[in-house]
């Protein structure tokens, strides 16, 4: 897989988008607010490309690999960690696991955001479940 550089004027560019925190010639960080903002859409069904381009993002410039893999990243944190684990911990983080207990208020917020992600794969599976049942009858 090639990796493409962002040049001086694309990072330039991108800076100017409030929905990032940083930029270099290889990578762009998002804000905690727009990862939180991709998740909740893309949980009602729209596409990751939508998502980026109503944010102000030129789909081109970043490349639809780099949605792909970054949808795919924060999906996967989201239904790990809940909303927590979209933050950026890479300037309180120590590297050590987190050992203390939940309190009742925290462990009941990561039970309904568990809650909202598989009432949603259900829908998602209702779907397509008729889908396949109408295209069974068509034959």
């Amino acid at each position: 897989m090639t990796i493409r550089l962002f040049t001086k004027n694309e990072i330039d560019l991108l800076k100017c988008n409030p929905n990032v925190q940083a930029v270099s010639e290889k990578g762009i960080t998002y804000t905690d607010e727009f990862k939180r903002k991709f998740i909740s859409e893309n949980e009602m069904g729209k596409l990751p490309r939508a998502i980026f381009e109503e944010a102000g993002f030129d789909v081109e410039l970043i490349g639809m690999e780099r949605i792909k893999s970054a949808g795919k990243r924060w999906r996967a944190a989201y239904r790990e960690k809940g909303i927590g684990g979209l933050e950026d911990t890479r300037k309180t983080n120590n590297g050590r696991p987190l050992e203390r207990e939940l309190s009742l208020e925290e462990k009941y917020a990561r039970l309904e955001v568990q809650n909202r992600l598989l009432q949603a794969e259900n829908e998602l599976l209702k779907k397509l479940d008729l889908l396949e049942r109408q295209m069974i009858k068509k034959r």
